[in-house]
């Protein structure tokens, strides 16, 4: 297939790292190396677009340079990869509908309470036009599926899993033991954790698990906090990390998503909240690795994690379940590998991406050959 793809929130070259970019390059990379004719036809964000007046210029000489560089050529259907309130997709409706092609959407998002907004309504309003004009929507969370249900007919969406490369994620003994020498862990558990250090809910939930592991370094318990990222709030993390679990912390600062497997394997578990998350690649890949996961039970952290099952989901902001859930596993070796193999076998058989994503191209074509 000939396909146009199209990320309205950000390039897939943007150079601050997110689950929702990981998501769009491995859709990319999978379609690319199936052999299809990937191309990408934009890097026009569409974030918050409709309160920069300043930028409509910029939209409609955007429309007339893609459509005049796509006319003639021979395109089979546009993709685009996230589309909600904060970035509709203001390309690919209209360049669809001009080129006679189909017009997909994966991970478009329906949240009817953002209409209720002053400053989210336009977007609102225009993310809604967008949905209704795609011949298919694919969603990768089962609540965006339900909403979605109320505006789009049934036999226009498809549920997707989301997936990983679980090859990329395996588990490292040399680098267990590497990286527990260099950290000067003997037996006890090492908790993980890993975010951007920006001044959002990244942050926010650092100071979750920090907070958190205060409460266990004040109760006596022994364990490591190893924490992957960097950002604008270091400083603040790093202070609030020296007054809560003095002496018991480790930041990595950034690390690649091709070593994150290693530091994974060092770990006994994986501790991220996930305030609002859209979805959280992390807790596929932790639990890829053999980690356990406790986060808060929201948004879509239970699409990737199985509660009492790979992990221990707890009610949102409930600081003595969310202690509780990392004392249960720190304290309980047997409980930890037991959770952790579940974990492995569960990224393993539901969450491959190349056996997910098979489905999603099974179903472009079918929606190309109509």
């Amino acid at each position: 297939m000939r396909i146009c793809y199209y990320t309205p929130l950000k390039p897939l070259d943007h150079p601050h790292p997110s689950g929702d970019l990981v998501t769009a390059k491995g859709i990319f990379d999978f379609l690319v190396e199936r052999g299809h004719q990937v191309v990408t036809v934009s890097k026009l964000r569409c974030r918050w677009i409709y309160w920069k007046p300043w930028s409509l210029l910029k939209l409609i000489l955007e429309r007339r340079n893609v459509l005049s560089r796509l006319k003639g050529r021979p395109i089979d259907i546009w993709f685009t990869y996230h589309c909600y309130y904060k970035a509709p997709d203001l390309l690919g409706p209209v360049i669809s509908r001009a080129l006679e092609i189909p017009y997909t959407i994966f991970q478009g998002i329906y949240s009817t309470k953002r209409r209720r907004q002053w400053k989210t309504k336009p977007g609102f309003y225009l993310n809604q036009k967008c949905l209704s004009s795609a011949s298919h929507i694919f969603a990768n969370k089962s609540v965006d599926l339900h909403n979605l249900r109320r505006l789009i007919p049934e036999n226009r969406l498809t549920y997707v899993a989301p997936g990983i490369i679980p090859g990329d994620f395996s588990f490292d003994d040399g680098a267990r033991s590497q990286l527990r020498q260099k950290w000067g862990v003997l037996e006890e558990p090492v908790i993980f954790s890993a975010a951007m250090f920006r001044p959002d809910v990244k942050t926010e939930g650092l100071t979750w698990v920090i907070r958190a592991c205060g409460e266990l370094y004040r109760q006596g318990q022994n364990f490591r906090l190893v924490i992957a990222g960097d950002g604008r709030q270091r400083d603040k993390l790093r202070k609030m990390a020296g007054e809560h679990v003095p002496g018991r912390t480790v930041f990595l600062g950034k690390v690649s998503r091709a070593d994150m497997h290693r530091y994974y394997s060092a770990a006994d578990l994986f501790v991220f909240p996930g305030i609002r998350e859209s979805l959280g690649m992390v807790y596929l890949e932790a639990q890829a690795c053999g980690l356990p996961v406790v986060a808060f039970n929201n948004a879509g952290v239970p699409e990737a994690v199985r509660n009492g099952k790979t992990g221990i989901l707890v009610p949102m902001y409930d600081l003595d379940s969310f202690v509780d859930a990392i004392k249960g596993l720190i304290t309980n070796k047997q409980l930890r590998r037991q959770m952790g193999s579940a974990a492995k076998s569960y990224a393993r058989e539901f969450h491959d991406l190349n056996k997910n994503y098979r489905e999603l191209e099974l179903s472009l074509y079918a929606i190309v050959n109509k």
